[in-house]
């Protein structure tokens, strides 16, 4: 289970465009975290998990480091198959790339997901895992 994660991007105000976007499309929401960070999130009654975003250089970072070269994956849970599609359509339409449309997905476990990327390359994944039959 994810705590928080978080990933440094080189436009807050078009990265803020984009997560706004797959936030709704999956029934989160985004908040601000300061001037140079926002995170996305299910509640403030359910602050966690979350995804923090923002153009803050961690203190954790190697030398070398920047936005856009150490990409990253982040898989977001979404409720249904509808809410993946939708997640798909709403990141294309606020500027993602596609990775990936929404359909079946195996990889040791079968579930129905889709890949978007953001504007600095991280690879942004919405999956339903279909209940136990």
């Amino acid at each position: 289970m994810i705590d928080h994660t978080g990933f440094v991007v080189t436009d807050l105000g078009k990265a803020r465009k984009f997560y706004d976007a797959v936030a709704g499309a999956l029934g989160y929401g985004t908040t601000d975290n300061g001037p140079e960070a926002f995170i996305m999130g299910k509640s403030a009654e359910e602050p966690i998990p979350y995804l923090w975003i923002g153009t803050t250089r961690p203190s954790y970072w190697v030398e070398g480091s920047r936005a856009g070269i150490n990409q990253t994956h982040v898989a977001l849970l979404a409720s249904s198959k509808a809410a993946v599609q939708e997640f798909h359509r709403a990141a294309i339409a606020a500027g993602g790339k596609d990775n990936g449309k929404p359909g079946p997905r195996e990889s040791g476990i079968s579930y129905y997901g889709a890949f978007v990327l953001d504007a600095d390359g991280n690879n942004i994944e919405a999956c339903f895992h279909e209940p136990e039959k």
